[in-house]
């Protein structure tokens, strides 16, 4: 297997050369949270929110942040996402709500970062919609819950 140099002669960051890589199917799930007021919580669970339906709209955030991560993450690869699933938890007892996201694809490089940018511009979207109402919301715990697929093998958070 050829040795991946990452930078060019001046010592500057270069996107990895995937070229030579064989393509396989790629799968990322990442998680994470925003805690809120309970009234909050209550507003979005319901739509009765003054925005309207805050997790359509989050939904719709993530699914589009998946697809332009390399618009936003610099050196990352553009890539052929086939599925993307956000999936939300209004969680009443913590006054949260759980965000999860699954990317797949088929190709040369994984797709974390298109799962964990969709997370973060989901729970980015539900504070956005909602910092009227609680400026004391807090996004926690954006992280990589699993991966399938490439060279290193599966991954999956303890």
């Amino acid at each position: 297997m050829k040795e991946f140099n990452h930078f060019d002669q001046y010592g500057q960051a270069q996107m990895v050369d995937v070229g030579d890589k064989a393509s396989s199917y790629r799968l990322a799930i990442a998680k994470g949270q925003i805690y809120m007021l309970p009234e909050t919580l209550e507003k979005i669970r319901r739509i009765e929110h003054a925005k309207g339906d805050v997790l359509g709209v989050a939904r719709i955030a993530a699914i589009q942040a998946s697809k332009k991560t390399s618009e936003w993450i610099p050196l990352c690869h553009p890539l052929f996402i086939e599925k993307i699933q956000v999936e939300f938890d209004c969680d009443p007892i913590n006054h949260c709500v759980n965000c999860a996201v699954s990317v797949s694809t088929h190709g040369k490089t994984g797709v974390e970062m298109e799962a964990l940018c969709a997370v973060s511009a989901a729970l980015l979207t539900i504070y956005d919609m909602c910092k009227a109402r609680d400026r004391a919301m807090r996004i926690h715990n954006i992280h990589l819950a699993e991966k399938l697929g490439g060279t290193s093998g599966p991954y999956q958070a303890s």
